[in-house]
């Protein structure tokens, strides 16, 4: 059997959905799957979802041949052995190691690492990346934003990923952005966090508790409080409802401010912005202003000679992220 004909496993696991996909050399998804998993949900639950999908996926794949499983996974993660660290929305697997797990049980090689880090390197070799190299504007330095359950990033520099000492750089999720002391606290612990602010969770907690205050009346959201979503209020944004505005606003300004700190610790040509928030932000046509005030923040004007996109990959990058760390390796 051809290397070319090899396939990998592959996973997304995020704070509230795992998916499992099968993928071939080129990015393309051939099969996938997905469960959803609910908060404080058991170590030994989630890990028996998790390990079915990929049984699921293992046969599904026979006759031909698996180079091996990539794991993308929400939280900080050591990628030596795939042990979960704190994780804040996957608070059940700390100290789980995950590599040694499925070696065992399922029988193929296995590579762990964060989402957020495995999104980026998808996007830098097959999705925005890609595009921009095939373009003759192939970016040196990438920065990844998941803005979905919670806020993750990653950064690629010259085609590799930055992961620091322990395999924990690029949290920016939990760079401080309100450094007041009733600032919202995160579900890191911290208050004040880019994730607290800015996330999906963030932006249906800040709209429950506004209505809560009852300042917004009038709000079309206030019949929607005991099933509030982060696209239920970019969706009243868009049709002007003065509440959903406000909050958005207050995402956009967070946004701004982490994004510019972003700019001046890596200093990257390429941020690309992804998830499920991101998706609601592009819908408003957003992104212009959130690169506009993040260029009014810039210390110099080379720090501001960069792009700023939606992700190419959708809501995929993280499973071909993770892929793409299995051709890396195999």
């Amino acid at each position: 059997m051809t290397q070319a004909s090899e396939l990998a496993v592959a996973m997304d696991w995020g704070g509230t959905w795992i998916r499992v996909g099968v993928l071939d050399r080129d990015g393309q998804i051939l099969w996938q799957d997905r469960v959803g998993h609910a908060r404080g949900t058991g170590k030994d639950e989630l890990l028996g979802l998790a390990e079915g999908l990929l049984r699921q996926a293992i046969d599904w794949c026979a006759p031909r041949a698996i180079a091996g499983i990539g794991v993308a996974i929400a939280g900080p993660v050591e990628p030596e052995n795939g042990t979960m660290y704190q994780p804040p929305n996957l608070p059940a697997l700390d100290g789980v190691s995950l590599k040694p797990l499925w070696e065992s049980n399922l029988g193929y090689p296995v590579w762990v690492g964060n989402d957020a880090n495995l999104a980026a390197l998808g996007e830098f070799h097959l999705g925005a990346g890609r595009t921009m190299a095939k373009a003759g504007m192939l970016p040196k330095t990438l920065v990844y934003l998941t803005i979905s359950t919670g806020i993750g990033g990653g950064v690629i520099e010259q085609g590799k990923m930055l992961l620091g000492a322990d395999g924990l750089a690029a949290e920016i999720g939990h760079m401080c952005i309100d450094s007041r002391d009733d600032a919202i606290e995160c579900q890191c612990g911290v208050r004040g966090c880019l994730e607290a602010l800015a996330s999906g969770t963030a932006i249906a907690n800040i709209t429950r508790e506004r209505i809560a205050r009852g300042g917004f009346p009038s709000s079309t959201l206030t019949s929607e409080s005991d099933s509030m979503t982060s696209a239920t209020v970019l969706q009243a944004a868009g049709q002007g409802d003065s509440l959903a505005v406000s909050i958005v606003d207050g995402v956009v300004f967070a946004l701004s401010v982490g994004l510019a700190n972003v700019l001046h610790l890596y200093n990257p040509d390429l941020i690309v912005l992804g998830g499920g928030v991101t998706s609601g932000l592009v819908e408003l046509d957003l992104l212009p202003r959130i690169q506009e005030r993040v260029k009014t923040r810039a210390m110099s004007d080379l720090h501001k000679e960069f792009r700023l996109v939606a992700s190419y990959l959708g809501d995929d990058p993280g499973m071909v992220g993770a892929a793409t760390l299995v051709w890396q390796n195999a």
